[in-house]
């Protein structure tokens, strides 16, 4: 597929490694980017390691169009997400005056205390990303766009920077489903492949409720090339004796 936009999601964090949190970002990240045409095109979980997280950020903000990290701006010694954003981009960490007023506005002046204050330390000239729920703000620096970890806060910041972004055509996604199995319909699979170089084509083995079968799913940005790609899908399908269970 040509003329896309791609992002690269990078979740930071111990605790999901460690498998004490359930991530919820990158599946929420990566169908919202595809509603506005941006592709997703990496993802890594990464541990809070600095050195790790300087090398992915300046390995993924070069060889993608946006970035998006989450997990790792709060106010614990374990969140240094925005130390390390600084680094890549070889900025000052400084203490960013207007998320300082912006905590004000949420915390009493006696609870505001310098552990949540460094959740105002931010990259020398990052712009603010709005967090309508704790307010305090997650920020952007060039293509590279740091949310929180906590999956209600990303999503809710995500939708205050989504206007910043340029998408392309949206991805076009359609299933059908068989009760063959994937050796079997493997080669033939492959042949359609060759044959739609512009349609991704996935496959995708389930079981349950004593049914098994694949679900093939074709991707392009063109409908008309999924549209004719899933019918020799259907067509190979039916030459091999198998049923066709659903279509989406």
């Amino acid at each position: 597929m040509s003329d896309k936009i791609r992002a690269f999601i990078l979740i930071i964090g111990n605790e999901v490694l460690s498998g004490r949190t359930h991530d919820a970002n990158l599946a929420f990240l990566a169908n919202a980017l595809n509603e506005i045409g941006i592709q997703v095109g990496e993802a890594r979980v990464i541990p809070d390691d600095e050195k790790i997280i300087i090398d992915t950020v300046n390995y993924a903000r070069a060889a993608f169009d946006y970035v998006f990290t989450t997990g790792g701006i709060g106010p614990t010694h374990d969140d240094i997400t925005a130390a390390c954003i600084a680094k890549a981009f070889n900025r000052p960490l400084i203490r960013n005056e207007e998320a300082v007023a912006i905590l004000k506005t949420h915390y009493p002046s006696t609870d505001l205390n310098e552990a949540r204050l460094r959740m105002a330390n931010t990259p020398s000239e990052a712009i603010l990303i709005e967090n309508p729920i704790s307010k305090a703000p997650g920020f952007q620096v060039e293509n590279v766009f740091v949310l929180a970890g906590v999956p209600r806060i990303a999503q809710a910041m995500f939708e205050n920077l989504k206007p910043r972004l340029k998408g392309a055509a949206p991805v076009i996604s359609k299933t059908i489903s068989t009760n063959l199995g994937e050796g079997l319909i493997a080669g033939p699979l492959g042949e359609i492949q060759n044959k739609f170089p512009d349609v991704e084509i996935g496959s995708y083995p389930y079981f349950g409720d004593g049914k098994t079968g694949v679900s093939l799913v074709a991707r392009a940005l063109c409908e008309d090339d999924v549209d004719l790609c899933l019918e020799e899908i259907k067509v190979m399908i039916e030459s091999l004796g198998g049923k066709t269970i659903f279509s989406v």
